[in-house]
């Protein structure tokens, strides 16, 4: 028996990153098995941050640099023979605040040829926890048996991601870098203690979100993804693996006591590092230990890899099923932790998303949508009763205000829109002309939210009494009807008298009706 060859397929791809202090590119090469390795990297620092920091926008003069940056960039990628399809080109928080954004884009894009997409914040915590959890495989089940936090100082933004026994717990995007931070203090005193003292008081109002969702003490594992903390585990002694080292507290805490006199200067001459990595190394480090000290951790780990690695194994993922899997149950789980942070009814919820999946499963010919409405139904579930956090009356609109003005990890803000205005219609009126959180969608997401409503409606009848007593539903159709038959435990006419009136929006826009038996 002749048995066929199995060729590995291998390209080359290039990631680069507009940040606000420099613009990096990493190339990797890649093969058919979703296998990566870096091969070479590049980086040149241009201060966009603080261009859009202090003046909202950027620059024609930078302008003018980046051009000639990425067209470096081209070259090189000309170099390794690199399609253009193979680049993928992202920027982060300077972009996402500059007022001129879209005429940057525009102008790489004409100038260079690379399409830069800026991305959410959230979108940076999914990158990043891509990243991490590539590098921290070998001791993923450790990490899992008690809470950790993964942080990144950036030049534009801090983000955040609590993970409680490995499971997203909560995840935020807050407008606090090195670079915004000096700034705002440049003309107040000199000195290391002014500064803490200055990070600690801007940093008090977001312990205050962040301990309200997982007290900081609780955190076992102290995470840290940043270029400053890359290059301090550089200059640190500790345990070092192939893609991550651990540095003691201790270790951490003299490194940062040793430096905090010296100016840029002579960080330059004492760590014989860059200019570029001497600046807002002080100010960065100073955040990660404030953070540091009000957790229970005692080591800090410290991947070798960035928001690049993490678009590469984003482009590496692939079909794999376990992966995807994995990745849902991070979404649902971070859905989950923002329910409980505004107390709802956790059976409830996790009662009417289950039924509620069981409708779209049953339905594929009806709905014909893809399967990632399928996740924003079930969040949707999970989250259509926090408004009443705010107040019972009233509270699909309420709900509609906590969700848009959350951070649900995984999904990006048209999802957030998508999610909250089907926890808007639940209940009560459908979408009307006169509601501009729904008609300012794009077509085609407005007939998702009317779909993912109707079946939303359906399956939070199903559960009025909050008691449960509608089990497994067994799903039958007709040319007319969508039958329902279920296991019940009790009375369940509470239920039926709900199916009568919200099972109403169903109707209009499946055309059937809806009969529990």
């Amino acid at each position: 028996m002749i048995q066929k060859s199995t060729t590995v397929q291998k390209r080359e791809v290039a990631v680069i990153d507009v940040g606000s202090t420099a613009i990096r590119m990493a190339i990797a090469e890649i093969d058919s098995l979703g296998n990566w390795k870096i091969i070479d990297r590049l980086n040149k620092p241009i201060p966009l941050g603080k261009n859009v920091f202090l003046n909202s926008k950027i620059s024609r003069e930078l302008m003018i640099q980046s051009v000639k940056i990425l067209a470096g960039y081209k070259e090189v990628l000309r170099g390794w023979q690199i399609d253009k399809n193979n680049v993928k080109a992202i920027a982060t928080s300077a972009l996402r605040d500059a007022v001129n954004s879209d005429t940057f884009i525009d102008q790489m894009a004409v100038r260079t040829g690379f399409k830069i997409s800026i991305i959410e914040g959230i979108e940076e915590n999914r990158l990043t926890y891509l990243a991490v959890q590539y590098a921290l495989r070998n001791i993923k089940h450790e990490l899992s048996r008690s809470n950790s936090v993964i942080i990144e100082v950036g030049g534009g933004s801090t983000e955040f991601m609590f993970l409680q026994r490995g499971k997203i717990k909560a995840a935020h995007s807050f407008n606090i870098g090195t670079v915004r931070i000096e700034e705002q203090i440049k003309y107040a005193p000199t000195g290391s203690d002014y500064m803490y003292r200055f990070l600690n008081d801007r940093i008090q109002a977001m312990f205050d979100v962040l301990d309200s969702e997982l007290e900081l003490k609780r955190i076992r594992h102290f995470i840290a993804v940043g270029g400053h903390m890359r290059l301090t585990a550089t200059k640190i002694g500790g345990k070092e693996e192939e893609m991550y080292k651990i540095i003691e507290k201790r270790q951490f805490e003299d490194f940062v006591f040793d430096i905090q006199h010296l100016s840029v200067e002579d960080l330059v001459s004492r760590l014989q590092i860059s200019y570029n990595d001497a600046e807002g190394l002080l100010t960065s480090l100073l955040t990660y230990l404030i953070f540091f000290e009000r957790t229970s951790a005692n080591q800090i780990i410290i991947p070798n890899v960035s928001i690049r690695e993490g678009m590469l194994v984003n482009m590496t993922m692939g079909p794999d099923p376990l992966v995807k899997r994995e990745f849902y149950s991070q979404i649902i789980a971070s859905a989950v932790g923002i329910g409980r942070k505004y107390h709802f009814d956790e059976n409830h919820a996790t009662h009417v998303a289950s039924l509620a999946l069981k409708l779209f499963d049953n339905l594929k010919e009806e709905h014909g949508m893809i399967p990632h409405a399928r996740l924003l139904l079930e969040v949707s579930a999970i989250l259509h009763d926090i408004g009443s956090y705010v107040r019972f009356s009233g509270h699909h609109k309420h709900g509609q205000y906590l969700i848009n003005n959350s951070e649900i990890f995984g999904l990006n803000r048209d999802d957030v829109k998508i999610i909250s205005n089907v926890v808007r219609y639940h209940r009560k009126a459908m979408p009307s002309s006169a509601h501009s959180s729904y008609t300012s969608l794009p077509w085609e997401d407005r007939i998702r939210v009317l779909k993912l409503s109707a079946m939303l409606r359906v399956a939070d009848a199903l559960d009025r009494s909050h008691t449960r007593r509608i089990g497994n539903l067994n799903i039958e159709k007709t040319k007319d009807e969508v039958i329902l038959k279920c296991d019940c435990q009790g009375d369940i006419s509470l239920e039926r008298l709900a199916l009568s009136a919200k099972g109403a929006m169903f109707e209009e826009v499946f055309g059937l009706k809806v009969v529990l038996v």
